[in-house]
């Protein structure tokens, strides 16, 4: 793994001190490459996957990365609780007590506090496509069907976890930008 060795006094041991949770789409190729380069010209060592992990890695990677970073920051977006990636990178954050900086860009935090449907819908999918693997395993013959349906309702409590999650960062202080404006 690649690793930018710019330093600005930040606490020692720690691999980065600031670990970037955003979904790509929304804002990899503007706001986040902008704010990451910014802090890395300021000498802080900055965790973004499409820079330090090749494209298809696996999850446990960037949720170690989490562990070697000091502050998270969550880049909260329209599609952001779309993402089971970035839903399981806030989580981990908030188990570990992590620092975190939220940015809410293009969004509230009401909607990051599944106050309105923008989150509240994508969480929803999520529970939804649990509960259908629940079922649809149920009604297959397999041998290995408690196996199965065990890992379908760990998702659906997963799910739970990435909205406790997101109603704790929802109310901590961040920042609110607007794309255009």
């Amino acid at each position: 793994m690649e690793r930018d060795t710019a330093t600005s006094g930040g606490e020692s041991g720690a691999d980065y001190q600031v670990f970037l949770s955003f979904r790509g789409p929304d804002t990899r190729r503007g706001f986040t490459d902008c704010l990451y380069h910014f802090l890395t010209s300021a000498g802080i060592r900055v965790f973004r996957d499409d820079t330090d992990q090749p494209l298809g890695a696996k999850i446990e990677k960037i949720l170690d990365a989490i562990d070697c970073s000091v502050i998270g920051m969550p880049i909260f977006s329209k599609e952001y609780a779309s993402s089971k990636w970035c839903l399981r990178e806030l989580r981990r954050m908030v188990e570990l007590k992590k620092t975190i900086i939220p940015i809410f860009y293009d969004v509230t935090p009401n909607d990051v506090k599944l106050k309105t449907s923008l989150y509240a819908d994508a969480l929803e999918a999520h529970a939804s496509t649990a509960y259908q693997k629940i079922m649809q395993r149920q009604t297959e013959d397999l041998s290995s069907e408690n196996k199965e349906t065990k890992g379908a309702e760990t998702e659906s409590e997963e799910v739970e976890h990435w909205k406790k999650a997101l109603l704790e960062v929802g109310t901590r202080s961040g920042r609110e930008l607007r794309q255009n404006g």
